[in-house]
């Protein structure tokens, strides 16, 4: 089982290195531009170039079966998830095939209503709330992968 971090504009590198560090994985840090991760055995950056979405497509290129993928790309998330791949988005929130679809619609329900300026605002900040529901789903996550392999 390995990582991936989306990495742009994740708040959560520094937990996934914790998590991973504790459970000896592999976490590979996905980036459009260069950027600082620690020098620690297990620790990969992976800095791609190109269009928007390379880091997006490394990943879904990469990833295989009961991988752990961090991000909140929904088309990503869509994408590893149809490989097999477990999805947890930054504020903690799982993704699953049960889930995607409608999370595919309101995304681009919402997308629509930016474009009509019904919309204007963001996602609430990132709180210490969400911080912990991620390292906790992050930890669920890997205990249920390592039981679930034969």
């Amino acid at each position: 089982m390995d990582v991936y971090i989306d990495a742009d504009g994740c708040p959560v590198k520094d937990e996934v290195y914790r998590v991973a560090k504790r459970y000896s994985l592999h976490v590979f840090v996905v980036c459009n531009s260069w950027m600082r991760v620690p020098a620690e055995p297990g620790l990969e950056r992976i800095v791609v170039s190109g269009d928007f979405d390379a880091a997006d497509n490394w990943i879904a290129e990469q990833v295989k079966p009961n991988d752990v993928v961090i991000s909140g790309d929904i088309p990503l998330a869509s994408r590893c998830l149809k490989k097999g791949a477990r999805v947890l988005g930054t504020t903690g929130r799982e993704f699953t095939e049960d889930g995607i679809g409608d999370a595919l619609a309101t995304r681009e329900l919402l997308s629509q209503l930016r474009m009509m300026g019904t919309v204007t605002g963001g996602p609430a900040p990132f709180s210490k709330q969400d911080r912990s529901r991620f390292l906790q789903e992050l930890d669920r996550i890997i205990q249920a992968v390592r039981r679930a392999k034969p």
